[in-house]
């Protein structure tokens, strides 16, 4: 195709003077309007920041500044929801741009000054993702702290674990409970780094490339406390990593919970009937009067997947070329509405560990009934008798066949059917002490025996928890800390516009 001197020259014209067309505005700026109560409060904070350096460094008139705050705060302290915000306009930042002038005209206009609008919902951005962050990181610490809580008054609960929904071997509700803590706080440790990350500064990134007006960048990111500058100014402006990486953690600490839910939802059912959801985490049928539905494992499970949709989504859209928008308009209401959705999700799983009922008696019944101490028989077997394992595995196999066809239980295994057994499979002659024997085929016995590290002995299951618990209750604190650094750096930065603005 032949193009054409004009086609070139039509780059350079400038805006133009077209209105949009309205399919821009219902697929693009409506999207980006959409999500404008999401950065409102973080909008609002980057103004009253750039303001502020503005007229630090006098590049702005006294009378400016307090023209330019006095709206600004106005805006503050108003609903997002009445703010006229429009798609007709653009984007939220061309909204507020006109909002602005038609209360105080010409005067804010200078809020352009060495920003782009995209750096304005930079800064945004990340002012609302570090407090969502905390949230979700203090909600993680909690999960922590109540589930260990749970497992220490489980910890001589006795079960049988659980591979593939088949009988492994004898255990405790607590050490099973206590299984979903470390991935937790994994989680909430890299939520912390990933917060640590997000809370600093694109502030006077400009475009690009920096802007000669804003050369100390530092003093932007402390009016609005964030915990560095982002160096690279092209870095500052169109990273997508850190984003990424708050949103895979999120993920992964719903998936752990997920899993939870999942076995949850089984053992409650009338087959099993292992525990019961305390009646505000169900829902019951309006048709089935005897149905109770452990509703809240179906939205922590549900919740799981959405999360897992959004963040492919990310993926999907950050795969742009370098310094695209397209990137990150997408993700300004997505990775929000996922972390906050998140913590909503961890805090009801937290919500139904804390209340879970327990039927211990069913519990021991069903680990009673059937073979879980195979693994220790054949040990057992291999130790008093000098045979290797393999040769005990197959006599204990052969013996816990003919027990279950005849309708006995792994306790009920005597001196005499193994005796059999290895003569039948390896022609062996055994001699087992009676008393021995039943010690070793114990499930409390079992349990009483996993003293290792991470075992489930009940004093390993205490000291685990814990040190888990202490570990949980730091990043709490933490997370509390930042929350309230967040506040008081909010209120320092009004402060100083109310005086300002007089």
């Amino acid at each position: 195709m032949t193009l054409l001197r004009s086609d070139f020259d039509r780059r350079h014209e400038g805006p133009s003077g077209d209105s949009p067309a309205r399919e821009l505005i219902d697929a693009g700026f409506g999207w980006e309007i959409a999500d404008a109560d999401i950065l409102h409060h973080g909008l609002n904070l980057a103004d009253v920041g750039h303001v502020l350096d503005l007229h630090y460094r006098k590049i702005i008139s006294d009378d400016v500044a307090r023209q330019l705050l006095g709206v600004l705060i106005d805006v503050h302290r108003s609903n997002p929801a009445d703010f006229p915000y429009n798609p007709e306009f653009g984007e939220a930042y061309n909204s507020r741009e006109r909002y602005f002038a038609a209360r105080i005209g010409d005067a804010a206009g200078w809020l352009h000054a060495g920003r782009p609008r995209r750096e304005a919902a930079r800064v945004a951005f990340r002012i609302v993702l570090r407090r969502l962050m905390a949230e979700l990181l203090e909600s993680a610490a909690q999960f922590s702290i109540k589930t260990s809580e749970v497992a220490v008054k489980h910890r001589e609960t006795f079960m049988a674990d659980q591979t593939y929904l088949q009988q492994a071997q004898p255990s405790t509700l607590g050490h099973y409970l206590l299984g979903f803590v470390p991935s937790a706080l994994r989680d909430a440790e890299r939520l912390k780094v990933a917060l640590r990350q997000v809370n600093e500064s694109p502030g006077g990134a400009g475009c690009v490339n920096g802007s000669r007006l804003l050369d100390d960048r530092n003093y932007i990111s402390d009016l609005l406390g964030f915990e560095r500058v982002i160096e690279h100014t092209r870095d500052a402006m169109w990273q997508v990593d850190t984003f990424i990486d708050a949103l895979t953690t999120s993920v992964s600490l719903i998936s752990n919970q997920s899993k939870l839910a999942e076995d949850l939802e089984i053992w409650s059912s009338q087959e099993f009937n292992y525990v019961d959801l305390a009646g505000p985490y169900t829902r019951s049928s309006v048709l089935m009067p005897q149905k109770r539905n452990p509703y809240a494992l179906t939205i922590i499970r549900g919740g799981n997947g959405m999360l897992m949709g959004r963040l492919t989504g990310l993926l999907a859209v950050v795969k742009t070329p370098s310094a695209r928008s397209d990137n990150l308009i997408f993700a300004y209401g997505e990775v929000p509405r996922a972390l906050s959705y998140a913590r909503k999700l961890s805090d009801l799983a937290s919500g139904v560990v804390e209340t879970l009922s327990v039927n211990e008696s069913r519990l021991w019944t069903m680990l009673e009934s059937g073979f879980s101490q195979a693994t220790d028989l054949a040990e057992h077997i291999m130790l008093e008798c000098g045979v290797d394992y393999r040769t005990a595995y197959r006599i204990v196999g052969d013996v816990v066949k003919t027990a279950s066809k005849a309708g006995k239980r792994g306790v009920d295994i005597d001196v005499l059917s193994i005796q059999e057994a290895a003569q039948r499979v390896a022609g062996l002659n055994l001699s087992l002490n009676p008393k021995e024997l039943a010690a070793a085929l114990d499930p409390r016995n079992i349990v009483a025996s996993r003293s290792c590290i991470g075992g489930a002995a009940p004093d390993i299951v205490t000291a685990m928890s814990e040190r888990y618990k202490e570990e949980a209750k730091g990043l709490a604190a933490y997370a509390a800390r930042e929350l309230a650094h967040f506040d008081e750096i909010e209120r320092n930065l009004l402060e100083r516009a109310e005086q300002i603005r007089g």
